[in-house]
C-alpha cells in the first residue's frame, strides 16, 4: 500500500473485535467526527502506549472494510505472531489508538457505463467489501462482478455477507472460488480453482463488446497473487490503463 493523501491524525476508541474467518479478525473503532474517506481507501492505525512492541513497530496500514456511510471504522486482518497483532487480540475494548488517513486510490471509477471486475484473494477482500456495501447503500448503477479466491470457505472473510448482498443488489454478481478442493471441510457447490481467463470469460460473457463498456479491473491480495492476476489480465489483452492493483504484504 502506498500513501497518496493525508489528513491530520485522529484518536480512535476500540469498540468491538470478532473473528470473521480462521485466524482472521475484524476490529471496529468509533469513526471520528469529520473523518471522511472513499470506499476502497486505507488508513494507518497506531497503538498509543501499547503494552509491548517489536521491530515491526506500533503502526499498520489497513484497508477500511466498512463503508463510508457507516458510523464505525472496520479493519480486518490475518493474525500473525507480532507485537501489534498480539495487542490487537488482547487489548481491552475501549482502548485508544490513532488513525492517519485516508490514503490510496483503489476507488470505484465514475463512468457507470463501464463494469467493475473485482479480483480478490483472501484478506484482499477488505477494500471490495467497502465498495460493495457503499454501492448497495447508494444504489449505484455500476455493474459489479466480484471474483473471490480462498483455499476453503473457512478461510473466506465475509463470504455469507457478500452472498446476501448479491441477493439484494441486482447490479452485483458474486463469484467465490475455492482453490484447495481436496481439503474442503464442508460441501461446496460453487466455483473451484484459481481465477483464470476461462472463469472470467464464463461469467463476463454477457457484457456488451463496445469499447465504452470495457470493464475496469481491480486486483487486491497477497503480492504474488496480485502480480499473477495482473500478468494474467495482460496476457488476455487487458491494457494496464484498465487495471488497478493493491498488494497486501505481510497482512
Amino acid at each position: 500500500m502506498s500513501t497518496v493523501a493525508n489528513s491530520s491524525a485522529q484518536v480512535l476508541k476500540l469498540n468491538s473485535r470478532r473473528e470473521v474467518a480462521e485466524r482472521t479478525v475484524a476490529f471496529e473503532f468509533t469513526k471520528p467526527l469529520g473523518f471522511e474517506f472513499k470506499a476502497g481507501q486505507f488508513a494507518e492505525i497506531t497503538w498509543i502506549d501499547p503494552p509491548e512492541t517489536d521491530a515491526e513497530g506500533n503502526a499498520r496500514a489497513f484497508s477500511i472494510a466498512s463503508a463510508p456511510y457507516e458510523d464505525r471504522l472496520m479493519f480486518t486482518t490475518r493474525l500473525r505472531d507480532t507485537a501489534f497483532k498480539r495487542v490487537l487480540q488482547k487489548t481491552q475494548i475501549g482502548s485508544i489508538a490513532k488513525v492517519d488517513g485516508p490514503f490510496g486510490d483503489l476507488t470505484l471509477h465514475n463512468n457507470v457505463s463501464r463494469p467493475a471486475v473485482l479480483l480478490a484473494g483472501g484478506i484482499g477482500i477488505t477494500p471490495f467489501r467497502s465498495m460493495i456495501r457503499h454501492a448497495a447503500h447508494e444504489r449505484l448503477p455500476h455493474k459489479l462482478f466480484l471474483f473471490y479466491a480462498n483455499r476453503h470457505p473457512e478461510d473466506a472473510p465475509f463470504l455469507e455477507e457478500l452472498s446476501a448482498i448479491e441477493k439484494e443488489n441486482v447490479n452485483f454478481t458474486f463469484i467465490p472460488t475455492m482453490t484447495a478442493v481436496s481439503r474442503l471441510q464442508r460441501q461446496w457447490t460453487g466455483e473451484t480453482g484459481h481465477i483464470d481467463p476461462e472463469m472470467l470469460t464464463r461469467h463476463l460473457n454477457g457484457l456488451p463488446e463496445s469499447s465504452v463498456a470495457v470493464p475496469i479491473y481491480y486486483v487486491a491480495g497477497p503480492p504474488a497473487m496480485a502480480k499473477g492476476l495482473r500478468a494474467m489480465l495482460n496476457d488476455a489483452g487487458i491494457d494496464d490503463d484498465d487495471i488497478r492493483t493493491e498488494e497486501f504484504g505481510g497482512y
